[in-house]
């Protein structure tokens, strides 16, 4: 089933309270980057990152659904992490990702009000780490944030 023709509930260019609501999710995971990315049809367009290299956004601009840690949370419609960015071998991290220097990270789907799949929202640490299922059902929750702010 294609997507194409249904837009994205989550605005191209967020406004200010959006990129705040990301901001303030990598700091309350005690992270040190995220990506904020919207669906359009097959792919995801980033719409807000923190402290994401320079020589990485290119990368990470358009992600088709079901390649990487946010193609796969999107088409899985469920939270993806990996403990080692650097040292995965599962097939979930991308060259991309690993040139952030990032080891834990968490990527998380982004439901609208008809439980469509959004967008993704992901967040790293520089550290090995294994996300809890909590943290994983709380990024959810924030990425429900992210869209009442885009409705408003």
């Amino acid at each position: 089933m294609s997507d194409e023709r249904t837009p994205s509930t989550i605005e191209p260019d967020p406004d200010e309270e959006t990129a705040a609501v990301l901001r303030e999710t990598v700091e309350a995971f005690d992270c040190t980057s995220g990506t904020l990315h919207r669906r359009d049809g097959d792919e995801l367009t980033l719409v807000a990152s923190v402290d994401i290299p320079e020589s990485v956004l290119s990368r990470i601009e358009r992600i088709p659904i079901g390649k990487g840690m946010a193609g796969l949370a999107a088409e899985r419609a469920e939270p993806v992490d990996v403990c080692n960015l650097q040292t995965d071998d599962s097939g979930v991290a991308e060259e991309g990702a690993r040139a952030t220097g990032m080891e834990g990270s968490l990527a998380a789907p982004i439901f609208g009000a008809d439980d469509r799949v959004e967008g993704t929202i992901g967040i790293a640490k520089p550290e090995r780490y294994e996300f809890r299922a909590d943290e994983r059902e709380e990024l959810m929750t924030v990425g429900r944030r992210v869209l009442d702010h885009d409705d408003a």
